[in-house]
């Protein structure tokens, strides 16, 4: 007859509970993997199994019981955890969103917008058009396959323990938060660029020929050389992709040695 006490059990129980806890928040806010689209039950199902694969390696943990509030509390400090993480890497699509979004108005392209059903909110067409390539970027450079490393890494970076972590993680997550505005705005600036010289050139045509209609011509030249320079960009984008990438996969890590305990 097979036996075992309530402290076995409870043992059993946080090595299971404390890395899913983890696991599920990187996966709730991680690119690909938190996509509404996705069902829950799928979510559930793929953390659930990463728990069972990474359970038997994740170092000692604290003495403590799961149902009590110091339990509690280290259930909620995984959750952070796995959050942050998750919304390390999902700020470089929305660089990367933020990019399309500045195309877009500076090219007269801003009232092709939709619902996102990822975001809720409003969207551009070009944003929703370079989300979609980087997440084909994602995949094809297995960067989800280099973040769940990452995520498994992290359990002896900084280990399942009753000590709050430090708040020097978050703050660097808060500054890590400016890419979205750097990167944004240097992927734009070949369109921003080009866009500028056009006017420019439309500005002294309209002062050489003031018969001209300014909006009838202006209009679709601009949106015709913005499409020009997306099209003839989009081939070299895979290089700085790369390279957000492997800053974001970086930056997951460097995140987790800078919270520290206290």
């Amino acid at each position: 007859m097979i036996t075992f006490t309530s402290a076995e059990l409870n043992t059993w129980i946080a090595a299971f509970l404390w890395p899913l806890t983890r696991i599920l928040g990187l996966i709730a806010t991680a690119p690909l993997f938190g996509n509404l689209a996705i069902p829950a039950r799928v979510k559930l199902g793929l953390g659930i199994m990463l728990s069972i694969v990474v359970a038997p390696a994740v170092p000692a943990l604290p003495a403590a019981d799961p149902m009590s509030f110091a339990g509690l509390l280290i259930v909620l400090q995984q959750l952070v955890i796995g959050l942050a993480m998750g919304f390390a890497m999902r700020i470089v699509f929305a660089a990367v969103e933020m990019a399309g979004e500045i195309c877009g108005l500076t090219m007269g392209f801003g009232f092709a917008t939709f619902f996102d059903p990822q975001t809720r909110a409003r969207s551009s067409a070009l944003s929703q058009f370079l989300a979609l390539l980087t997440l084909m970027l994602f995949l094809a450079l297995n960067v989800h396959l280099m973040m769940l490393s990452t995520l498994v890494e992290s359990f002896t970076t900084i280990p399942i323990a009753a000590q709050p972590t430090g708040t020097g993680g978050f703050r660097q997550l808060a500054n890590w938060g400016g890419l979205i505005f750097s990167s944004g705005v240097q992927l734009a600036l070949p369109v921003i660029a080009a866009l500028l010289i056009t006017n420019i050139a439309l500005g002294i045509l309209t002062r050489a020929a003031p018969q001209l209609n300014l909006f009838g011509i202006g209009f679709p030249v601009t949106l015709a050389v913005g499409f020009l320079v997306i099209a003839l960009v989009l081939p070299y984008l895979a290089v700085p992709m790369q390279k957000l990438f492997t800053e974001g996969n970086e930056f997951m890590l460097q995140m987790l040695l800078g919270g520290g305990r206290r």
